[in-house]
């Protein structure tokens, strides 16, 4: 299956961890400041935070938080674990980054596997790959309903008087998944996204079925061209069966890349062959104009609508990255030169949800 779409316009991000940092660079707010305000000055759609409670490291909400307010246009992706979070809170951070950024948020559902992240919180052990997907596909629908139980005008607000007013009692949420409920309504109004950019890394066949069915951008991590077209197929299948739109779910192939090579040739295997496996994904190695190369191949072929790049060296891949391969796409015309909207889905092109909820809700698992 193919789209026109894939053939469009094409979408960039970019990981904007600090996996090289010191345990006390890690915590440093200005890192991540200047790496968004730099992925921004290319026009990147978003920016993602990886989190996990089984490592050390700031809180991948709490940072874009504070980036929020540095940076007026780029989308802001943090990885939210959902299956040790509370829905309830989970869904209020989200909708709280989407307010603080103006409608550029997004959140990246995390289902960790690892005994260490399991005992954290008395877990006897982690549970199976379809249990942990099941209920992220139960958080993002709980997390969608809430966000559905207010109307979008159903807030005054007087900055003068320091009123709020609620004009219409908000609709209830009565969710029952199988490992958690939910009772509504929602602590606070309605994101200015309608619902908040939904990102899930597909690359495992367990998570694809919730990636087709919630999913607004899915993660693909492959090593070819034909490995990415693959699985974007199945995505794009898999969501028309369940009653999506599959142009309305956007596939972005992950690589990592490392660009300490300057404008030197890709090693081979890296540059027009595709990049390599390894212990982090599929790594990209070599300069910033093969990697252009490699990006328009895979796009204009329609095999992706965009890449998720995660920087090898983060202050100096994704200065390489968005001086060196960014500004070749875009005088090549092949990548925009300044965002066209203000909202992340904007920037994606995908429609605002219109909001479901009429009255009381009572729901067990389901699309949102």
């Amino acid at each position: 299956m193919t789209s026109t779409h894939g053939r469009g316009l094409l979408h960039l991000a970019a990981a904007v961890d600090q996996p090289a940092a010191g345990q006390q660079a890690l915590f440093d707010a200005d890192l991540y400041v200047e790496s968004a305000r730099l992925a921004e000055s290319g026009g990147l759609d978003f920016v993602t935070l990886g989190d996990s409670f089984a490592r050390p490291g700031p809180d991948a909400l709490g940072v874009l938080a504070r980036v929020a307010p540095t940076t007026a246009r780029i989308g802001l992706v943090p990885t939210v674990t959902v299956t040790r979070t509370e829905p309830f809170c989970a869904q209020a951070a989200v909708a709280t980054l989407d307010w603080v950024s103006g409608g550029r948020a997004g959140w990246q559902l995390d289902v960790p596997a690892t005994e260490a992240d399991a005992r954290h919180f008395g877990r006897r052990r982690a549970a199976r790959g379809d249990e942990r997907w099941r209920k992220a596909g139960e958080v993002a629908d709980a997390a969608a309903r809430l966000w559905d139980n207010r109307e979008d005008d159903a807030e005054t607000r007087e900055l003068a008087t320091g009123r709020f007013v609620d004009r219409d009692e908000p609709d209830h949420v009565d969710f029952e998944g199988a490992t958690f409920s939910v009772r509504g309504p929602s602590i606070g109004p309605r994101p200015p996204q309608g619902h908040p950019v939904r990102v899930v890394d597909a690359t495992e066949g367990q998570s694809r079925q919730t990636a087709a069915r919630y999913a607004d951008v899915a993660l693909v991590r492959a090593v070819s061209a034909a490995q990415a077209g693959a699985v974007r197929d199945e995505l794009r299948v898999a969501a028309k069966d369940l009653g999506r739109d599959p142009d309305g779910l956007r596939v972005l192939a992950s690589l990592v890349v490392d660009l300490g090579g300057g404008e030197h040739a890709a090693e081979p295997g890296h540059g027009g062959g595709g990049p390599r496996p390894s212990v982090h994904g599929p790594l990209y190695r070599g300069g910033p104009v093969d990697l252009a190369e490699l990006i328009t191949a895979w796009h204009t072929s329609g095999v992706v609508d965009g890449f998720h790049l995660v920087p090898a060296e983060p202050r100096r891949d994704l200065e390489r990255l968005v001086n060196g391969t960014v500004a070749l796409l875009q005088h090549r015309s092949l990548f925009r030169t300044f965002y066209p909207g203000r909202t992340l889905r904007e920037h994606l092109g995908l429609a605002r949800p219109a909001n479901h909820c009429a009255g009381p809700v009572r729901a067990t698992g389901g699309a949102a």
